[in-house]
């Protein structure tokens, strides 16, 4: 493990107001008000070069991350669930603004080896992540309105047009994500995806949009980048419960588990969901190993450049 001596490290805390600051070698705290002026104001005190470690937020990082990386500072974005543990590994016993700057800097300071620096994403990236996101709010919404109104009577009407209306807002969405995936040339990219029995426009889309986001070495990265990795806990000779870590978007995990479903009735895919169940899996366990796999095969498609030929049931090959 390589502990970072040689350049300045820097831990902080965003909120929406402010940015609660911890300079290691100065062992100093310091706030900044959350706007582009300020910020950039204390990112030009800072050494050449500076390590900062910011907890994601939702977007109140944003600015902070991408200012800082504009004027060449080395960026570390800290996944909170990942932070939290780190804190009662190292016996934290309090949680506030100032003691979780100081750990990112910790953190950072000792754990280097393993992170990687943050890069601005992609072009369209954001949008199209947005778009999705946007559209699982309406989804659910559509849900809950034809579930607790179906039985009313006096609602039918008024539910049949609300839903019309939220079908249309679903197209233009569709639309939208279209434009964007073209603007930021990975339509091709989508229809490699779409190939594939099981998998629509919007699987395709976020699978799309997930792939273009890194670098990614291998096929178990982009599962574990889409958090459909498993977190195991064994100890000498009990083995316990595989989880999901449920990392990174939960609405790709959404989109590929309903792709999941609809591979499961298809002619290629359906005796690969049979034969997991005839071993005494769940259904739920049986899709989620399936939805894992449609995964892999659209990151080889994507890595490749390649064309999907479904082979014999349950498996694929890759023509060049």
């Amino acid at each position: 493990m390589t502990i970072v001596t040689s350049q300045t490290v820097i831990g902080v805390d965003v909120a929406k107001a402010e940015l609660v600051v911890y300079r290691a070698d100065r062992e100093e705290i310091q706030t900044v008000i959350n706007d582009k002026s300020s910020i950039k104001r204390w990112l030009r005190s800072l050494p050449s070069g500076s390590l900062i470690a910011l907890e994601a937020t939702n977007i109140y990082h944003l600015q902070t991350v991408e200012l800082a990386y504009a004027m060449g500072h080395t960026l570390y974005v800290i996944d909170g669930y990942r932070l939290s543990n780190y804190r009662k590994g190292t016996g934290g016993r309090s949680k506030t603004d100032m003691s979780d700057a100081r750990l990112l800097a910790r953190y950072l300071t000792n754990e280097i080896d393993e992170l990687r620096p943050w890069n601005p994403p992609p072009k369209g990236y954001r949008e199209l992540q947005g778009l999705l996101r946007k559209r699982a709010v309406l989804v659910r919404l559509r849900v809950t309105l034809s579930q607790s109104w179906a039985e009313e009577p006096l609602l039918k009407r008024e539910l049949k047009h609300l839903l019309l209306s939220i079908g249309k807002l679903d197209r233009t969405i569709q639309k939208k994500l279209h434009n964007i995936l073209a603007e930021a040339n990975l339509l091709g990219q989508v229809d490699r995806c779409q190939a594939i029995e099981g998998i629509g426009f919007l699987s395709a889309a976020a699978l799309a949009t997930a792939f273009s986001r890194g670098d990614f070495k291998s096929s178990d990265a982009f599962i574990a980048f889409l958090g459909l990795d498993l977190r195991v806990k064994d100890s000498g000779q009990k083995v316990g419960r595989r989880r999901l870590t449920k990392r990174g978007d939960s609405e790709n995990r959404r989109l590929l588990h309903n792709a999941a479903m609809a591979a499961s009735r298809s002619e290629s895919w359906k005796p690969f969901y049979e034969s997991y169940l005839a071993r005494g899996l769940k259904a739920t366990q049986v899709l989620v190993i399936l939805a894992r796999k449609l995964a892999r095969v659209a990151f080889a498609l994507m890595k490749h450049q390649s064309k999907y030929q479904p082979g014999r049931p349950g498996e694929s090959c890759l023509a060049t």
